[in-house]
């Protein structure tokens, strides 16, 4: 229920507007609550016992808990439930319903677990923290300076853990690298953030390794390189990045068997930046049926017609195309289903792309190893987010050598032969 409205349009617990939405979330997660309770129950009617009494009912509700959620904290009731099934061969209770809303040890919103790094990423103090979450939440939220200090620390600790754990665990078929520049508390010498995702065997994709760069070096890059093969990666059969002398260079050095596919989003901006505005919208729908064509063929005389049309006015763009010819084309080399991962960096530009809209830059060097501690734990919440590439079972049988032709499967490898 809502409170008594002031004068100036204020209540008891903040703003008028403030307490609507929370009591709107309030109404929202209870009533949430009550869908789920209701369809399992419903899931298992037909289970009763011998006298024909259902074995899973309501049992009213358990005792209320606060929960911090991005609208402020909410007073919740969950629904609770009585069930006598066991299990018919050992006698003993089956696991019991858990909600996947909120489960039993349930406090916070994980959406506070982004707010905070985000916060540090601004330049604020331990010391503003709780004012600026009362900004953000409605309520200071129970965190006190010294816990947001302990958290930090913590994130420091799980990016360090992070960067440290065994690879040979996980076999990463596809790799995307950039250099990501963010505006954060990172010295400028080493202002670029250096970051490689891959695609695991099973489809699923994962950040491997970030850490910060001098400027993306061939240096900085064969450093990250090498600490991911001590750590047990195995050489990924396609890499895909930008122009970046740097990291192709490490790559030809650290894992020389691996493919190199251009980013095409980078390569047509560099293709586009050679020539004048007045050129650039027919060059770029001419850029754009290179990537688009149905096979490799198609792809190669488009390039052959752009040639054409601008190599005597604009040689120099012409030449970005034909220089890396092969490394733009890679992609049609692999199943037609993974074309529209492969042929851009994407999953890093957007994983990133929040990051940079909501930091800026901060007076003082501050601390950079806890900055990238924080821009870590941005990027494993957005983790959580992130789908398996189109067709993943066949990413397997990328890794196992088989030939695709048009982007359709040649030849299958003995080894996994169905």
């Amino acid at each position: 229920m809502l409170s008594v409205v002031s004068a100036d349009g204020s209540t008891a617990n903040g703003s008028l507007i403030d307490e609507i939405v929370r009591e709107g979330a309030r109404r929202m997660l209870a009533a949430a609550l009550e869908t789920e309770v209701n369809a399992y129950i419903a899931e298992l009617a037909g289970e009763r016992d011998a006298s024909g009494c259902r074995l899973v009912v309501r049992n009213g509700y358990h005792q209320p808990r606060r929960v911090t959620t991005a609208a402020g904290a909410v007073e919740v009731r969950a629904p609770r439930m009585h069930d006598k099934r066991t299990d018919p061969a050992t006698g003993e209770e089956r696991k019991r319903f858990s909600s996947a809303i909120l489960p039993p040890w349930c406090r916070k919103s994980p959406k506070i677990s982004e707010v905070l790094p985000l916060l540090y990423l601004h330049g604020l103090s331990s010391g503003d923290f709780v004012p600026a979450l009362e900004q953000f939440l409605g309520s200071a939220a129970g965190l006190s300076p010294a816990t947001v200090t302990r958290l930090t620390t913590q994130w420091r600790a799980d990016h360090a853990a992070f960067s440290g754990c065994d690879l040979s665990v996980a076999d990463f078929v596809y790799v995307w690298a950039d250099g990501v520049h963010l505006r954060v508390r990172l010295d400028q010498a080493r202002a670029a953030v250096l970051v490689l995702m891959g695609v695991r065997a099973d489809g699923t994709e994962e950040l491997i390794a970030m850490t910060d760069g001098y400027r993306e070096s061939s240096g900085s890059w064969a450093d990250l390189l090498r600490d991911c093969r001590r750590r047990g990666m195995r050489s990924p059969v396609l890499a895909v990045g930008d122009g970046a002398l740097g990291f192709w260079k490490a790559l030809a050095e650290v894992f020389p068997e691996t493919r190199h596919q251009r980013c095409r989003v980078h390569k047509t901006a560099n293709v586009l930046d050679a020539m004048p505005k007045s050129a650039q919208p027919g060059a770029k729908k001419a850029v754009q049926d290179i990537y688009n064509a149905g096979d490799r063929d198609h792809a190669v005389q488009a390039i052959r017609t752009f040639a054409q049309l601008y190599g005597a006015k604009f040689p120099k763009a012409v030449k970005k195309l034909t220089d890396d010819e092969a490394e733009l084309l890679a992609f049609y080399d692999f199943p037609a289903e993974h074309w529209i991962h492969l042929r851009t960096t994407n999953p890093i530009e957007s994983t990133f792309s929040t990051v940079r809209l909501r930091t800026k830059v901060t007076r003082g060097a501050g601390s950079h190893a806890a900055a990238l501690a924080m821009v870590f734990k941005l990027v494993e919440a957005a983790q959580q987010r992130w789908r398996a590439v189109n067709a993943p079972h066949l990413v397997a049988l990328v890794r196992a050598g088989a030939r695709f032709e048009r982007g359709q499967l040649l030849e299958r490898p003995s080894a996994v032969a169905a």
